[in-house]
């Protein structure tokens, strides 16, 4: 025990965040503390600023700052491809790889039992309201293809025949990023060019 409880709540708090423990989070506190002293404040305003300024695009659950983000603003774009990823993170990887110019879809999580996730806690029913919007009579260019771009895992596998079994009869082409994508990664460490081939060689399901 620290024995300061200012100091005590500050690790309580930092080993909340993902992939910190109770080490990593005293050691970023002391960190935090033999810094200077505009440091503390320049985080605490960033942590206030993002809170207060960055939001769910009400498009695509991509973050953003503006009212849409920015690729549902891009007119250039092809709004005829959705692809699905798990959280917004997933979508820098997918852009960097240069090999997609569509749109996309957040689910903000993949079906996992285990942990109590299930599709209500998804933006699955969302994402069916989206398709259907588009297929409207006075839309030129519907939705035509499905891509889904999960991490290579159970998890992964589960959502992606669960949202294919829920596609079915809509119409749609549906696939997934081809697997040169090792079984069991996640997609923020596979390289660009990695990545790129993935999109380019996806499966149709």
């Amino acid at each position: 025990m620290l024995q300061i409880p200012a100091l005590e709540k500050l690790v309580h708090e930092l080993s909340r965040l993902p992939g910190i423990g109770p080490k990593t989070a005293q050691r970023l506190a002391y960190y935090i503390l033999k810094s200077k002293d505009s440091y503390p404040e320049k985080l605490s305003e960033s942590l206030l600023r993002v809170q207060s300024e960055v939001h769910s695009c009400p498009e695509c659950f991509n973050y953003t700052d503006r009212v849409l983000c920015k690729f549902c603003e891009d007119p250039h774009r092809n709004s005829e491809i959705l692809c699905l990823v798990e959280e917004p993170s997933d979508i820098s990887r997918i852009e960097s790889s240069g090999a997609y110019r569509g749109r996309y879809h957040v689910l903000h999580g993949v079906i996992s039992p285990l942990e109590g996730i299930t599709a209500k806690d998804l933006k699955i029913n969302e994402l069916m309201a989206r398709i259907e919007a588009s297929h409207d009579e006075n839309n030129e260019k519907p939705i035509r293809e499905i891509i889904f771009a999960f991490d290579a895992d159970l998890e992964g596998d589960t959502t992606s025949l669960y949202l294919a079994k829920s596609l079915q009869g809509k119409n749609l082409k549906i696939s997934r990023i081809a697997h040169g994508i090792p079984m069991g990664s996640d997609i923020d460490f596979i390289d660009d060019r990695t990545m790129g081939r993935a999109m380019e060689n996806r499966v149709e399901l």
